[in-house]
């Protein structure tokens, strides 16, 4: 027998509820956030939005389909399916967020507060969600796929990313590496910011930042494209230290390597320090496009 769709609804605690937990009651909150120059009626109305969006979202759920809901904070002790469909509900980067757990799932992004997000990812309206959902499992929507980027240690572990990677020291020293890229003749010992890999959907991030401040750059990969671009954040020159592979692209087979020589280094994804991977002296840490890709409910 064939299972009814589970449809798992993906969401993240509003500013409202991090300040109600931090301060204890709404009268200490609002005092706090005057001290900033800010009012609670703002925060209360973001927060009732993404409170109203996510009633239309599981109001539009079919009453025979399975259901699931996770909070951002919980995403990776969660236990997606093959058959999932994944609704995100709130800002682009929480599809980012999910990206890294999902193997396939067709994402549905929604907007809470059309006009202040890009909608870069979250590119519809809770009252789309019900005829979205049928077109899902339908098979008759409109799926874009997103690349992705993983970092390989040499021992196995990895890390998948939706918009970018970073490789760097865990504190704000600097990053002692030899850096291998495809193509480029010989390895090059670097001093370093760190190193930082993107794909398409986060070029209009960190990458595009970096890029803008360089008269020589990598071209920055579309939405859609199989290729990363990578760039090495302030390398230094020095007698042992160069600054000849600082940015470059990525195609679908290649792969770029970084030999530790500092006592460690960190990888994270999408800004996510909390989950990351820590390489010590010696390893090797692969960067290349991820065999995964976001399929991303257009």
């Amino acid at each position: 027998m064939t299972l009814v769709p589970r449809v798992v609804v993906v969401h993240r605690r509003t500013e409202l509820d991090g300040l109600l937990d931090r301060h204890g009651t709404r009268g200490q909150a609002e005092f706090f956030l005057r001290t900033r120059g800010r009012t609670l009626a703002d925060v209360q109305a973001r927060h009732d939005a993404q409170q109203d969006a996510l009633q239309s979202v599981h109001a539009a759920i079919p009453a025979d389909w399975r259901r699931g809901d996770v909070e951002r904070g919980d995403l990776y002790r969660f236990g997606f399916e093959p058959g999932d469909v994944c609704v995100v509900v709130g800002q682009d980067g929480l599809v980012a967020n999910t990206a890294k757990y999902l193997d396939a799932q067709p994402v549905i992004g929604i907007d809470t507060e059309p006009g202040r997000n890009p909608g870069v990812l979250v590119t519809h309206r809770a009252g789309d969600t019900s005829a979205l959902l049928r077109a899902v499992v339908d098979g008759a929507a409109e799926i874009q796929p997103r690349a992705m980027v993983r970092a390989t240690l040499d021992d196995g572990e990895h890390l998948d990313a939706l918009n970018e990677v970073f490789v760097g020291h865990s504190s704000h020293q600097s990053a002692r590496y030899r850096i291998v890229v495809p193509g480029a003749g010989e390895p090059e010992r670097q001093s370093s910011s760190g190193l930082i890999a993107a794909t398409g959907t986060g070029s209009t991030g960190w990458a595009a930042s970096i890029q803008r401040e360089r008269a020589r750059a990598a071209r920055l990969p579309a939405p859609t494209d199989r290729r990363l671009a990578w760039f090495v954040r302030e390398a230094w020159p020095s007698p042992s230290t160069g600054t000849r592979l600082t940015c470059g692209d990525l195609g679908a087979r290649d792969v770029l390597s970084l030999v530790v020589e500092s006592d460690a280094l960190v990888v994270f994804g999408d800004g996510l320090e909390v989950d990351r991977l820590t390489a010590t002296w010696g390893q090797t840490i692969a960067v290349a496009l991820s065999t995964r890709t976001l399929q991303l409910v257009s």
